[in-house]
């Protein structure tokens, strides 16, 4: 049951539109942008994924060394203690490393569907050891103090969550991990309940457990605690390999609705709907059954990864969700969902 209306100018962001931002390297995906409102504008923040142009019979990749300088890493595609079968991690002798390096990089349009770069609005890239595999899918929290931008950190000890403040895009406070490896897919709420902030987030257990989406509440945003598990994944389900968290709830009289993704042990991902308690957003009061959205265009089943649609990032007019969200792993695209009918299809 897809209800998802997407743009007719879909892919809106290719790859090919844009310059590397690292000397020597070329674009090879554009994924999963946060979303907010500024100036009058829509603005995305989208992660960008680079490597070096590929010579024959090589894989090459770039990271940060300990001095903070990108260095290139090249192994023989014959090597046979190289395992290069995913297109976006590959291991050798032991050690995992990413194909490309990602930070992220500011557009903004006045309608939403056309989208510039303004050069007074510089990347982010990773910083410190716990980045050298750099900073990807930043969620973007708008709130009266500032804008709260959670993100992933990756580097060969980890993947955590990291949060950076800012109120104007053009100066940063980054204020380090706040929920420790393994960690991703964080999104705040937009405002407090009962006094207290509100984080979605994601640990993952390879033992125990799964891929789960999990509840956390904090004094600050910064230190978070009374951790609860509220969605799993579902057997036979087309969330039955892991479940995580989209952008920001939205607040609606029903419940917070968010909007999530999960994925099935083929790595087909679809987005579907939570609704939480207003008070308690520990208690999940729907969850959708079929996927309000699944990758059935052609640019969201082929790509550098296929068979993707992953939003984390989106903003509300009146009852329209305006989505931002990657295909493919490649391309950025939009869509727009009515409020009503994403609760209407969780009765």
């Amino acid at each position: 049951m897809d209800i998802a209306r997407r743009y007719n100018e879909n892919p809106l962001l290719h790859p090919s539109d844009f310059r590397p931002g690292i000397k020597g390297m070329e674009i090879t995906c554009l994924l999963n942008p946060g979303v907010f409102r500024m100036n009058g504008k829509t603005w995305l923040l989208m992660r960008v994924a680079e490597r070096p142009k590929q010579l024959d019979q090589k894989i090459s990749f770039p990271v940060y060394n300990e001095e903070g300088k990108i260095e290139v890493l090249i192994f023989d595609k014959t090597d046979p203690q190289l395992d290069a079968s995913d297109p976006r991690v590959i291991k050798y002798k032991g050690q995992n490393y990413l194909t490309t390096l990602s930070y992220l990089r500011l557009v903004c349009s006045d309608d939403g569907i056309h989208f510039r770069e303004d050069p007074a609005y510089p990347p982010v890239f990773g910083e410190g050891m716990l980045e050298s595999f750099g900073i990807e899918d930043c969620r973007v929290t708008t709130m009266e103090d500032g804008f709260f931008l959670t993100y992933t950190m990756v580097s060969p000890m980890a993947v955590g969550v990291g949060l950076i403040i800012t109120d104007d895009f053009k100066t940063y406070e980054r204020k380090g991990m706040i929920f420790p490896p393994h960690n991703k897919d964080c999104a705040i709420f937009e405002e407090k309940i009962n006094n207290k902030y509100y984080a979605l987030h994601r640990p993952s257990s390879p033992e125990l457990g799964g891929n789960y989406i999990w509840l956390a509440e904090s004094p600050d945003r910064i230190h978070w605690g009374n951790h609860k598990c509220i969605a799993v994944n579902r057997e036979n389900s087309w969330d039955s390999a892991r479940v995580g968290a989209g952008g920001s709830p939205i607040k609606t009289p029903q419940g917070w609705l968010e909007i999530y993704h999960g994925a099935n042990a083929d790595h087909r991902y679809c987005l579907g709907a939570l609704l939480l308690d207003l008070n308690d957003p520990s208690k999940v009061l729907a969850r959708s059954v079929e996927p309000i959205m699944e990758p059935i265009a052609e640019y969201e089943k082929t790509g550098f990864f296929g068979n993707v649609v992953f939003t984390n990032g989106h903003y509300v007019e009146n009852d329209t969700i305006k989505m931002y969200y990657g295909a493919s792993d490649e391309v950025i695209c939009g869509a727009e969902f009515s409020i009503q009918e994403i609760l209407d299809s969780l009765k």
